[in-house]
């Protein structure tokens, strides 16, 4: 499919997703996967896809589309697209970490995404079985786009706690934050210095680890994050690097 008409049909499935749940087109053109998940979508598939869900013998079969309906805030119209796309590109039914670190490549060519798309590939890969589901998939996003601040925030908590132990550590976070600077901090103006990542997380450990016991727990966490305006602004980052 030709660059053009990529665009042309993303800027079509755009239509399906309305301005609910406070979603803006904004937000979902800025999301990454799911920009690449309906660019991949073809145009002229006339089979629905609930047949698909149904009949295709792909090596992971997900869940029914009544009961992703009841699991996410996404309509049946947006799983049918963000299906159709997912399958297109993945026929076996899974994403691997390759493919997101080529989607975060491609969007963010000016920087290294490497580190960031490995981060966040396990951060949905809720089994930690090495792939992602189409229903890993569309939790994930249901909560990134659609969640409260709550189930955001928890999330966010699981992504930093790269060692899946319960805890934040001041070397975990800093290793998500230098991702994420890795990935645009040559694209943003002024151009971010390379200690800009560490006063950061100095800043945001010294808040969240209250008790001084060197780890940030989950009620720290989100206790901080909801009582300071300057974290959560920050936290508002992810909005622009999903």
């Amino acid at each position: 499919m030709s660059t053009p008409a990529k665009r042309t049909h993303w800027r079509e499935g755009l239509r399906h997703f309305p301005r609910d749940h406070g979603l803006s087109k904004k937000v979902l053109l800025n999301c990454c996967l799911v920009r690449r998940i309906i660019t991949w979508a073809s145009p002229n598939k006339k089979d629905s896809v609930e047949d698909e869900l149904e009949l295709s013998a792909v090596r992971h079969r997900p869940e029914g589309l009544e009961k992703l309906e009841a699991q996410t805030r996404f309509s049946r119209k947006e799983l049918q697209i963000l299906y159709r796309g997912f399958k297109n590109e993945c026929p076996s039914g899974v994403v691997n970490e390759d493919t997101f670190k080529d989607i975060y490549s491609q969007f963010f060519p000016q920087g290294d995404a490497s580190t960031y798309a490995h981060f966040l590939f396990n951060a949905f890969d809720t089994d930690h079985n090495g792939s992602v589901s189409f229903e890993d998939f569309v939790m994930g996003l249901s909560i990134l786009l659609r969640g409260s601040v709550q189930e955001k925030l928890n999330w966010a908590f699981n992504l930093y706690d790269i060692n899946k132990d319960g805890y934040i550590t001041k070397e975990e976070m800093l290793d998500i934050m230098k991702a994420i600077y890795d990935m645009m901090g040559k694209c943003t103006y002024p151009i971010l210095k390379e200690e800009t990542p560490r006063q950061h997380v100095d800043m945001f450990f010294q808040k969240m680890d209250k008790n001084k016991d060197g780890v940030v727990t989950i009620d720290e966490f989100i206790d901080c994050c909801q009582n300071d305006e300057n974290i959560m602004r920050s936290m508002q980052l992810f909005e622009n690097v999903i």
